[in-house]
């Protein structure tokens, strides 16, 4: 499931960066995303999608930043074939 996340297309309308400002939880953690993907990003500006659903354009230094619960719990459910 978690690569169906990862791997979907998503309509125009949901590919916006989230630049709500809500209570922020989603921003204080460093979030599993494809390292192609990331890639990507820096050259396109396209956002990407984290394994929890997060969707954003990364700008920061992930090693700054806890891991996401969320992304940490689905790769390793993924890893044990989950």
């Amino acid at each position: 499931m978690a690569m169906e996340i990862l791997n979907k297309v998503l309509p125009d309308s949901e590919t916006e960066p989230d630049v709500s400002h809500d209570d922020g939880d989603r921003e204080r953690f460093a979030h599993y995303v494809q390292k192609d993907k990331i890639t990507e990003s820096a050259v396109t500006g396209s956002p990407v999608i984290a394994l929890c659903g997060k969707v954003w354009v990364p700008n920061r230094d992930p090693k700054r930043f806890p891991v996401c619960p969320e992304c940490k719990q689905t790769y390793e459910d993924m890893m044990k074939g989950g």
